[in-house]
């Protein structure tokens, strides 16, 4: 079993930055693929971004490509999404997830986190 919580959502204005983070703990996280993932009211969950459990491979959607940057500190069991360029169509709760096989897109993850509210005003 892998616990993930999510934390850094926020009310921000278009343009600003903000940086999500999902801590991660139980099993060895730093061995598991992370993606994010979001859902606005009323739309279907759509991925944002993955990355490799060691970091050396990134995969973004184009919607936010440019302007999100996926990471992550496994000495701290933690990942990360940093977005910059904020919009109000990125606002939604963010989700992040983990798998033991890296996905580039939208796939079936093993383990959620239970998600952090972002809200961009224009």
């Amino acid at each position: 079993q892998v616990q993930l919580v999510e934390s850094g959502g926020g009310l921000v204005q278009a343009g600003d930055s903000l940086r999500l983070s999902c801590a991660g703990s139980g099993r060895t996280f730093s061995s598991y693929a992370v993606g994010w993932f979001r859902q606005a009211p009323g739309k279907e969950r759509e991925f944002v971004a993955a990355i490799s459990w060691r970091g050396g491979t990134t995969y973004y959607a184009d919607s936010v490509k440019g302007r999100f940057t996926v990471s992550r500190d496994n000495a701290n069991n933690t990942a990360y999404l940093q977005m910059n360029s904020l919009k109000p169509e990125d606002t939604a709760v963010y989700y992040c997830a983990a798998d033991e096989f890296f996905i580039a897109g939208t796939g079936e993850y093993d383990y959620w986190g239970q998600g952090t509210q972002v809200t961009v005003s224009s």
